[in-house]
């Protein structure tokens, strides 16, 4: 991997939940903040289409006044890394099953908390899949199947966007030498 590459990802993060805008952004207001911090993965997109589409699936709640918080953003951000490798079917399972162990703990879903999570092992699994940390952090639950589920999924992606990026750097030094 080129140090470039390395780089990038070293430099990587999720919008932490307090940076992302609450003050309530248009269609491709929204699109354009979630797609500038995927832009240097490249194997993450995300376009207006694609987020009236999770609207129209029941994947995040409807705008109020076409306008997007703070919340269905993070919701958007969620399901643009998912969808890079599961359906947006399996990616409404996994919406379901942590809306299921909220109602079986009797607390409602903390948005907030859960896109924590989600943030903190998606650019672990960055850092461990290129190299730069030498293992994930343990989970808080090793006997919890759904964090299990999340994990490796989000390992899932991490890897694709490893490869891809292999293979398109594969790709240019295939072209330099002929």
């Amino acid at each position: 991997m080129n140090q470039q590459i390395i780089d990038e990802i070293s430099a990587f993060r999720m919008p932490a939940y307090r940076e992302i805008p609450d003050v309530g952004l248009y269609l491709e207001q929204a699109q354009k903040f979630a797609a500038e911090y995927f832009k240097t993965l490249e194997t993450i997109s995300i376009t207006t289409s694609m987020i009236s589409n999770y609207v129209k699936k029941g994947l995040i709640k409807n705008p109020v006044k076409k306008q997007y918080n703070r919340e269905q953003i993070a919701y958007i951000l969620f399901i643009a890394v998912a969808k890079s490798v599961i359906s947006l079917e399996e990616v409404q399972l996994l919406l379901d099953i942590q809306k299921a162990r909220a109602e079986r703990d009797s607390t409602p879903v903390d948005c907030e908390k859960a896109y924590l999570y989600f943030c903190t092992e998606f650019e672990s699994a960055l850092q461990y899949v290129f190299g730069l940390a030498p293992e994930l952090p343990p989970l808080d639950d090793t006997s919890d199947q759904d964090l299990q589920l999340l994990r490796n999924l989000i390992i899932t992606v991490a890897h694709k966007i490893y490869l891809d990026k292999a293979f398109a750097l594969a790709g240019k030094e295939e072209k330099v030498e002929q």
